[in-house]
């Protein structure tokens, strides 16, 4: 069983809005301390996000005020809602599990991340 599988990932226009889902019930892990990161080609990875057990949440300032991450504990998934998405938000948007802090989260300090899903905005 895969541990952690993105989706939700898409072309859209500038302005426009997403939500990304990580499916996390195949991950074992002990740190509960959750996030996304995204990366592209030939740049260093970008930590975007991160939420630790008591849902304190630390979202990098390129982001902040636009995406949103929420958890639904039942289900096992783990959403970014991403709202005004900008030409740059463009890259490969990753999953990632198992950070002691979220401010390590926010440094992509994870222990474990999924194959990501491509999200794509235009002008």
């Amino acid at each position: 069983q895969v541990p952690l599988v993105e989706s939700g990932g898409d072309s859209v226009e500038a302005g426009g809005s997403l939500r990304l889902s990580c499916e996390t019930s195949g991950y074992t892990g002990s740190r509960d301390c959750t996030g996304w990161f995204r990366q592209v080609p030939g740049k260093a990875r970008e930590g975007i996000v991160a939420m630790d057990s008591e849902g304190r949440t630390s979202y990098a300032d390129t982001v902040k005020g636009r995406f949103t991450i929420s958890q639904d504990n039942a289900k096992n998934i783990v959403y970014l809602q991403m709202n005004s998405l900008k030409p740059e938000d463009t890259a490969r948007y990753y999953c990632a599990r198992d950070c002691d802090t979220v401010e390590d989260g926010l440094r992509v300090r994870f222990a474990s991340w999924g194959q990501g899903t491509q999200v794509n905005v235009s002008a």
